[in-house]
């Protein structure tokens, strides 16, 4: 298979810029430590990321600027202070995973150009799992308004492009799990999941990744988002199912689990293993191609997939 590992990571600057001021981001931040050292040991040569924290409306958009360099501050969280990078993108590849979406139907194009504001998560993901920029990387965007069929192709490009050049790629999901973030302001010592049905939907899910069962959880995330208010869908895992291969064989381990103003966030590894930790006959239809929306809501139907 084309990838060496997956990764399911958050994407709050917390985790980077002030691990110590609770012990779950610390704890958290130990995690991504941990995953860092898994990529280095898997023998990858490139990082593919697709972070919920990048929206797009029209189509996908895959960075492909080589050299990105900025000062970068939150949005939301601007009293943290500022993060200065400088990444080391894979142009080359970007170019071959647009490619590769475009012949799987995609609406999908390259952006490279200097201040063009790379989103926070990837920019956490990246410090932290890819210090010194060792590796090159691509980070693709989250449509906004792309479902699971649409989710899943471009997932399947990605394995495509990577494949198709002979990579052997470390997929990185960018994502919170639960996304309920704390209604009032909380101190950062005693920050928690924001309700305990939320906590409780995070460990499931958890429970079930942690069991290798990638699959599984891709097939649960409609259930999860409505439940536990879930990152965007959950979109990221199935883009991650898509790109390493929609089964449950995996080997997977649960670094780190934790609040992150509110919100369920997680560090999780997978590798492939010899067989599937269960062999379930899933309910949801899988895709190859993307040819547009199936306008379900309309009286007179539409195209499908």
């Amino acid at each position: 298979m084309s990838a060496a590992l997956g990764l399911v990571v958050p994407a709050l600057p917390h985790v980077l810029l002030v691990p110590e001021r609770n012990p779950h981001w610390a704890a958290l931040r130990r995690g991504y430590a941990e995953a860092a050292a898994q990529i280095e040991q898997s023998g990858a040569d490139l990082l593919v990321l697709y972070s919920t924290r990048w929206p797009s409306v029209i189509g996908h958009q895959i960075q492909a600027d080589p050299e990105p360099v900025w000062t970068h501050v939150d949005q939301d969280w601007h009293a943290l202070g500022s993060i200065s990078y400088r990444l080391r993108m894979d142009a080359a590849f970007a170019q071959a995973y647009q490619q590769a979406a475009t012949a799987r139907g995609l609406h999908a194009r390259t952006v490279a150009y200097q201040g063009f504001p790379i989103d926070t998560g990837s920019i956490v993901a990246l410090s932290l799992l890819n210090p010194g920029n060792r590796l090159p990387a691509t980070i693709v965007s989250c449509n906004m308004y792309a479902d699971r069929a649409e989710t899943l192709v471009l997932g399947k490009a990605a394995r495509d492009a990577v494949e198709a050049g002979g990579r052997k790629a470390v997929f990185v999901a960018v994502t919170a799990l639960s996304n309920r973030v704390h209604p009032r302001p909380v101190p950062d010592a005693q920050d928690h999941i924001s309700s305990l049905q939320d906590d409780e939907w995070n460990r499931k899910f958890l429970e079930i990744l942690g069991e290798g069962r990638l699959e599984d959880v891709a097939q649960l995330a409609r259930t999860f988002t409505v439940q536990a208010h879930a990152d965007s869908k959950m979109k990221a895992i199935w883009w991650l199912a898509a790109a390493m291969g929609q089964d449950n064989a995996y080997a997977a381990t649960v670094h780190a689990y934790g609040p992150l103003q509110g919100t369920g966030a997680a560090v999780v590894s997978l590798r492939r293993a010899d067989r599937a930790a269960a062999d379930h006959e899933f309910d949801e239809e899988d895709v190859e191609r993307f040819v547009g929306d199936r306008k379900v809501l309309s009286a007179a139907g539409g195209g499908g997939r």
